[in-house]
């Protein structure tokens, strides 16, 4: 017997499944989006096109766009978000292969700086492009954007320090902030060869200067 103001528990359930089968249907509507975007960035090989250009790919309406993201920047940074995540997993997955901590922090902070690296052969406009733009105008959407990158790099200081391979008086959360905030400016500086050498940075070079300020006993 149910209560005077509980529902019964078989509109329960259809409400629950109508809500299932609605939640679906736009994520659906939403990845048909980012794939349609993501194609054209592709082609373009830039982040210059037009919603509407993403509504005719995706083959859905105009009105359906606007359910979903509130403009180009809300795509765009749906786009930003999704590749910071899987680029966690990529440099996750390499950091795997390697026994001691030291050495994965190392393989990560040098995987980011390639992920980061302007390059015209790879074409990677939202880390190039938009990302920079995206830190002057909205840091706050930015520091949420980063949140997978900065638990990763916080694991794998913290296994570091853990393993005694960093300097005691390191913070292993602020330091992880600080070195993936420093690769990630260096590496998006490497477009123009180094006054001092007539040389890009490398990555190697990135970690070592990163590593002085943390590693060590």
């Amino acid at each position: 017997m149910t209560g005077v103001n509980e529902e019964p528990a078989w509109k329960q359930r259809a409400v629950e499944r109508s809500i299932k089968t609605a939640k679906l249907r736009a994520e659906q509507r939403v990845q048909r989006f980012l794939d349609a975007a993501q194609a054209i960035i592709t082609e373009k090989g830039t982040t210059d096109f037009t919603v509407q250009e993403v509504v005719d790919r995706s083959k859905q309406s105009l009105r359906s766009f606007y359910l979903q993201f509130d403009g180009k920047h809300e795509l765009l940074l749906a786009l930003f978000e999704d590749a910071l995540s899987r680029s966690a997993d990529q440099i996750r997955a390499a950091a795997a292969g390697q026994d001691e901590p030291i050495e994965q922090l190392r393989v990560s902070v040098e995987l980011l700086f390639e992920f980061c690296r302007p390059d015209p052969t790879a074409q990677r406009p939202l880390f190039t492009d938009f990302a920079p733009q995206l830190l002057v105008s909205h840091p706050a959407e930015v520091k949420v954007a980063h949140a997978p990158l900065l638990a990763l790099f916080t694991e794998l200081m913290e296994k570091a320090y853990e393993a005694g391979e960093l300097r005691k008086d390191v913070n292993p959360r602020r330091a992880a902030a600080m070195t993936m905030q420093t690769i990630m400016f260096i590496a998006q500086s490497t477009g123009a060869p180094d006054d001092a050498t007539a040389k890009p940075i490398t990555a190697d070079e990135a970690w070592q200067f990163c590593s002085t300020g943390f590693a060590g006993k």
